[in-house]
């Protein structure tokens, strides 16, 4: 009876090794479920995810996006804190340099094309687990807008490190020094998400209907800081004069931070603060700055909050620079 019943049981199909390999891979690849983790998060999924030079498997890798405001009283620039500390094995993306060039306004998206080419040259995958970090001396601030920059191009998998200042603090390994470039990959074309960006057209119609029927659907949020919002302290960029889009509602970026850490607040705290300015989750909401930075710090904290619905968040690439450009948006100041 034993061998009848062995003959009459289904033969399952022997699996190739190297789709167990597969398999097993990206097993270790789904260690971080949230957008935004904390340092031990990112130091355990590192180290169940340790890469090699023979590998194809997805990896964790970190990605540090640190940028200071051109009037930076010390000098400093991303790329050389990046030398002075970073977290072993990470990339560096260049705000500057990843943009659209073909635009005179700071931080525009950058093609599909230049997007691209830009994580080929990072050595990033498609299938790579992205990590975005920022300086430990400005706790969170360039960060989320690679993350959100990321997000907008279609990579799947994209978290924000909370924070770095903390990843030192705790005892967290780090390196310091110039970096062998990275072997380039066949990062593909990506497909834009518009849905997640403002034009400039429907800005100016927005700013143009202030205060008319039916103009009060939509929240416009602005993440500079009270002087620059309204009109009482100086921009960063010389030559350009301080304000605020009409109906826009100042969120200084600093406000969604714990002042010690740096770190992004709790959800619960982000919510009652959003709350506390007014803001409606069930209307539309449009994060904005100075050039498109800071906003995303709004669009993460909007998102760790749960605030809002996520198909109606979005971010004004352009933001305050590129308003003041065209002379027939209103501005107040």
């Amino acid at each position: 009876m034993a061998l009848l019943a062995r003959m009459r049981s289904p033969l399952l199909p022997r699996q190739p090794a190297f789709y167990s390999s597969r398999l097993m891979a990206q097993a270790r690849q789904l260690t971080l479920n949230s957008y935004i983790v904390t340092p031990k998060e990112l130091s355990d999924a590192l180290s169940k995810n340790v890469p090699t030079k023979i590998s194809t498997a997805p990896r964790v890798i970190p990605l540090c996006a640190s940028w200071f405001l051109p009037n930076d009283p010390q000098g400093r620039t991303g790329r050389q804190v990046f030398k002075e500390q970073r977290i072993p094995s990470a990339r560096f993306f260049d705000i500057d340099a990843v943009k659209d060039h073909g635009s005179p306004y700071p931080h525009m998206l950058p093609t599909a094309d230049d997007f691209a080419k830009a994580m080929q040259g990072m050595g990033i995958r498609k299938d790579d687990e992205i990590v975005v970090y920022d300086t430990k001396e400005l706790g969170i601030f360039s960060a989320p807008r690679v993350g959100w920059t990321l997000k907008v191009f279609g990579h799947p998998s994209v978290h924000i490190l909370n924070n770095f200042r903390l990843w030192v603090k705790q005892g967290y390994p780090t390196e310091s020094g110039e970096l062998d470039s990275p072997e380039s990959t066949d990062y593909p074309v990506p497909v834009i998400d518009s849905a997640k960006i403002v034009q400039f057209a429907e800005m100016k119609e927005i700013a143009k209907d202030y205060g008319k029927e039916g103009a009060e659907g939509i929240q416009i949020l602005d993440a500079r800081g009270k002087g620059r919002w309204t009109g009482t302290d100086p921009e960063p960029r010389p030559g350009l004069s301080s304000g605020h889009i009409p109906g826009s509602v100042n969120v200084p970026f600093t406000e969604l931070l714990d002042p010690t850490t740096g770190t992004l607040l709790p959800g619960e705290e982000l919510r009652k603060l959003f709350l506390s300015k007014g803001l409606d989750p069930e209307k539309s909401i449009i994060s904005s700055c100075g050039t498109g930075v800071s906003a995303a710090v709004i669009d993460a904290a909007l998102g760790e909050a749960e605030f809002g619905r996520t198909d109606d968040r979005r971010l004004y690439d352009g933001s305050w620079t590129y308003v003041l450009s065209i002379p027939r948006i209103p501005a107040y100041n």
